[in-house]
């Protein structure tokens, strides 16, 4: 058995993948100020495919015990990025997008391991919703300051149903660690976090790319 509760040991065992994910250039650029409303409306367009591959996920999972208790009404996030593209880009906004390479990996492989297997589907939903509440909510006040948004263009870090994230946060981490899972279940779904992360890396690398070749 494991020393550590679960949540802890994601934690531990994740640390440097995620720390990879938040260093990457674009974001760091975006962060300090270097990066363009145009940057930030790229970042936009990927999320808006990643989260809709993973909220239609989370509805086929709805029935699975051991996805259930992660799922929460008060985390969706496809209306507001919806909202935010036609703020940023336009009515026509659904017209003018596509998505990444990496995108288009990251959205497989959230369908694959969503159709057959609820710890993967467990580990996306912890990587991606755990980070909007945690470092979100500091990409938000920066967005706000740097390009003098309100509550328009960044919705998506806005949880209007959630009045206490950290309890939340809280909550959802104790929920890992109530899952009944095995020594090889637990390694399992630390793999897939990190392969989360990992397509999170890659999607910068990517839009960094996208950006070069634009001025090219």
């Amino acid at each position: 058995m494991s020393v550590l509760p679960f949540s802890q040991e994601l934690r531990e065992r994740t640390r440097t993948s995620h720390s990879e994910s938040e260093g990457a250039d674009f974001m760091g650029d975006l962060m300090s100020g270097k990066g363009t409303v145009s940057d930030y409306v790229a970042l936009v367009v990927q999320h808006y495919f990643i989260y809709e591959a993973l909220e239609a996920a989370t509805e086929r999972m709805k029935n699975d015990p051991v996805a259930l208790p992660f799922i929460s009404d008060k985390l969706t996030r496809l209306p507001a990025i919806e909202e935010d593209l036609r703020f940023l880009i336009g009515d026509e906004w659904r017209d003018q997008i596509s998505p990444l390479g990496t995108t288009v990996a990251y959205v497989d492989r959230i369908r694959e391991v969503a159709a057959v297997w609820a710890g993967g589907f467990v580990a996306h939903h912890y990587t991606r919703y755990l980070g909007d509440l945690s470092g979100g909510q500091v990409i938000r006040t920066l967005m706000q300051r740097q390009f003098g948004f309100e509550t328009n263009g960044v919705g998506f870090y806005l949880f209007g149903d959630i009045a206490e994230p950290r309890r939340f946060k809280d909550t959802y981490r104790e929920q890992l660690d109530a899952v009944p899972w095995d020594e090889d279940e637990r390694s399992r779904v630390i793999d897939e976090v990190r392969v989360a992360y990992q397509f999170n890396t890659d999607l910068f690398l990517d839009l960094s790319r996208a950006k070069a070749a634009s001025v090219a």
